[in-house]
């Protein structure tokens, strides 16, 4: 298993994403390609090599967090996360992993890898914490305009990884929408709704935005600018909420009590609502393994989105995947003219 880590994307690269990678090489047994300028990379690297589990592929240019992904992917040819994209398609890695512009990695992946048969749309796939285990939430930012079709393969390409990742057997699948009820929402997810009740996943129909964390659907779809928010939202809720609840208790001799005798429960707490505990977010529609981890990511989320690689390699995604959507393929048939452009 060979992992190629964009050792040059991310807001702390390379020294959080060089450490990561060392420690994924060691823990878990798997080679990592550190790719990236071999001048920079190498210094904090320090020759800890994993037991020759961990090495460079030179490059010299990075695509920056800021710049427009297709214009800085068709300047920079030896940018860092076209190289590792590159590596794959030549078969010298089996996944990509990277912490930096999720665009160009998203752009990056389609280009070189190109998408799966039956897949209009790539998606990338976030990893919520939930009452009954985690949640899967697509699309989370790749495609803030949808038709019902895509919003469908979404659902199917979730499914596949769900079971296969994170042993969610038969896992739920719900359309967010404003309403319960099959005719609410916006033309897309109305028509959209019809794809999945015909469909052979097990489709618990509307889910609203109070449910998304219950449990009552593993799989949550929607379009990538619903997505982002409500990504973005739980991150920040998930922070602010381990800080009221330590305030409050510190405010008083029981509380402060209560803290210190409950401080595992309190750990444990802290590290379910933590998204560094899956790492990153799988691109799901390309052909191929690419993970989209937080730009500021330390070591221990590049190290588990490593690990999530190595299982969705492990585990055939793609194979399942592509025989899910051959399966499952909707009618063009329930496309709007509206929707259908």
């Amino acid at each position: 298993m060979n992992v190629a880590v964009d050792a040059m994307g991310g807001d702390h690269a390379p020294d959080w994403v060089v450490q990561g990678a060392v420690d994924a090489a060691a823990e878990l047994g798997v080679r990592v390609i550190l790719v990236g300028d071999q001048k920079r990379v190498a210094p904090v690297l320090n020759g800890r090599h994993a037991g020759g589990r961990v090495s460079i592929h030179h490059c010299e240019e990075v695509v920056g967090m800021d710049e427009s992904p297709l214009k800085a992917l068709r300047k920079k040819r030896d940018a860092s996360i076209r190289a590792a994209f590159h590596l794959v398609k030549s078969g010298r890695a089996d996944a990509v992993v990277s912490a930096g512009n999720s665009g160009a990695t998203l752009a990056a992946g389609v280009m070189i890898l190109g998408r799966m048969q039956g897949v209009e749309r790539p998606a990338i796939a976030g990893i919520l914490p939930a009452e009954r285990g985690p949640v899967v939430l697509i699309d989370v930012g790749a495609n803030v305009d949808c038709r019902p079709s895509h919003l469908f393969q979404f659902g199917v390409m979730a499914n596949a990884f769900a079971a296969s990742c994170l042993g969610i057997s038969n896992p739920t699948v719900g359309l967010l929408s404003i309403g319960e009820e099959a005719g609410k929402g916006n033309e897309q997810v109305r028509l959209a709704h019809e794809f999945f009740s015909k469909s052979d996943l097990n489709f618990v129909g509307n889910v609203e935005g109070r449910d998304i964390l219950s449990g009552r659907a593993r799989i949550l779809v929607c379009d990538g600018f619903v997505g982002n928010v409500i990504l973005k939202l739980t991150e920040g809720m998930a922070s602010v909420m381990a800080q009221l609840i330590e305030r409050e208790l510190m405010g008083s001799f029981l509380g402060r009590a209560a803290l210190l005798l409950g401080r595992n429960a309190m750990h444990n707490f802290i590290r379910r609502l933590d998204y560094e505990e899956y790492g990153g977010a799988p691109l799901l529609g390309i052909n191929g393994v690419g993970m989209i981890c937080h730009g500021g990511s330390p070591p221990k989320a590049i190290k588990n989105a490593i690990h999530m690689a190595v299982q969705y390699v492990n585990n055939r995604v793609l194979e399942k995947m592509t025989f899910q959507l051959t399966a499952s393929g909707p009618s063009q048939k329930l496309d709007s003219p509206a929707l259908s452009h």
